[in-house]
């Protein structure tokens, strides 16, 4: 069962004087009254009795008042907590009758529920932090967020890079006409050396063919001039038109070789070792840039399972309020950041997470309400009621919203003066668990 206060009695504490309040069961009970009538006094005074010391206002007594302060709750559960006395002194009786102390009060009121501005003056990223914690899922969160962020740089950089060699490769220049590796003057040298030995043989059959062709003459003149050995001449002429036969036919097949390509090469080999390292280097980047690339959309498919792990995480998490996430470390409610929501759901959700801090803590302080309209404390007073929680709020007005009316130091319901300021430390009434 959370616990909430059933009723309270408070008088001489700051602007108080004397203030008697039962608020509602659930939903919201506000306090309004003019400027420094004594509102905030009340929850001052709340946040003192159960909260301890810590939250003593430094000058807690009030001014023209020689009677000590003196508060008392009386909680749902039946347990009485008074404060009262020159020093104030704490005093907590259970509901059996048995005494106890701020101990027991912690062990179930909710620091933040005394306090909610500490918790609204939070950054989004502290808020972020206790909902991840009170969830149960922080540090598995934070080593992801760790892992995304990781991911994500090395991504971005090998991005950059794949940018950085695309641009490259379209910068440099490309021959069409350049040959795929660098060319060496050694293999042009040789080449040329090889079809120069050739030509040489080439030139030596020439010769031969000459030789030959002077032979013929010269035995068709002897046949011209030695008519008597014609027989003989004949029979060699024959030989000798049949070796003449063969050495035109290899002579017809022969095909000098041209070096005039190999001299230009020579001659401009720098050039086109130029041109050939271009094409290298656009080739290389071009190959870099498609390598950066799949390295580029791995890391994407990883970042996107990290996301997915995280989104799964907070998915299956208990979470205090529907529409309530955090994203990158920030705090989102129904996809707003906290700067971005209304003052209406900026409460329901500190609320919200307060109350799963200590589920035990049913009730919750809320000061200056009056920046909420109308509509909007109807709202959040039937969410309130919705969850099963109390909220006593103040709130700088005198309509018809508000159920208490702080006027001077004094409490007012329904226009009535509800309690007047003693001029002498009355005696106390005897209290009864569950009883006002």
């Amino acid at each position: 069962m959370s616990i909430k206060i059933n009723k309270l009695e408070i008088e001489n504490v700051k602007r108080v004087k004397a203030v008697k309040i039962q608020p509602s069961e659930n939903g919201l009970t506000i306090i309004g009254g003019d400027n420094n009538q004594g509102k905030t006094s009340v929850l001052d005074s709340i946040a003192w009795v159960l909260g301890g010391n810590k939250y003593k206002p430094s000058d807690p007594q009030r001014k023209d008042s020689t009677i000590p302060p003196s508060m008392k709750i009386i909680m749902n559960n039946g347990l009485i907590v008074e404060r009262k006395g020159k020093n104030s002194d704490l005093k907590v009786i259970d509901p059996a009758g048995q005494k106890a102390g701020q101990q027991l009060l912690d062990s179930f009121i909710e620091q933040f529920a005394l306090d909610l501005p500490k918790f609204l003056d939070s950054t989004s990223k502290e808020k972020a932090a206790t909902l991840l914690q009170i969830i149960g899922v922080g540090d598995k969160l934070y080593e992801l967020e760790q892992e995304e962020a990781g991911v994500y740089n090395k991504r971005h950089t090998i991005g950059q890079i794949a940018d950085q060699k695309k641009k490259y490769a379209l910068e440099q220049p490309y021959f069409t006409d350049a040959p795929k590796e660098l060319v060496s003057v050694k293999d042009l040298l040789n080449q040329q050396q090889e079809i120069l030995s050739r030509n040489g043989d080439n030139q030596k059959k020439r010769r031969n063919l000459e030789y030959i062709q002077g032979q013929a003459a010269n035995i068709q003149s002897v046949i011209d001039d030695l008519n008597r050995k014609l027989q003989d001449a004949m029979e060699r002429q024959k030989d000798i038109l049949n070796d003449l036969d063969i050495a035109n036919k290899s002579a017809l097949d022969l095909h000098d070789e041209s070096t005039e390509e190999l001299e230009k090469s020579i001659e401009n080999i720098e050039e086109i070792n130029r041109k050939v390292r271009a094409n290298l280097d656009k080739e290389k980047a071009e190959d870099d840039a498609k390598t950066y690339d799949e390295q580029y959309k791995k890391l994407s498919l990883e970042l996107d399972d990290i996301r997915k792990s995280k989104t799964d995480l907070l998915k299956d998490a208990d979470l205090p309020l529907p529409g309530l996430t955090v994203a990158e470390g920030d705090l989102l409610y129904n996809g707003f950041k906290w700067d971005g929501m209304s003052g209406a759901d900026k409460l329901k959700v500190a609320t919200a997470i307060v109350r799963k801090l200590n589920p035990d803590c049913g009730f919750v302080l809320l000061d200056k309400l009056e920046q909420m309209d109308l509509k909007t404390l109807t709202e959040f007073g039937k969410w309130l009621e919705a969850e099963g929680l109390q909220a006593i709020a103040t709130r700088v007005s005198r309509g018809e919203e508000c159920q208490i009316i702080i006027e001077d130091g004094y409490s007012l319901e329904n226009g009535k003066q509800t309690a007047t300021e003693t001029t002498v430390e009355p005696e106390q009434p005897k209290w009864q668990p569950g009883k006002f």
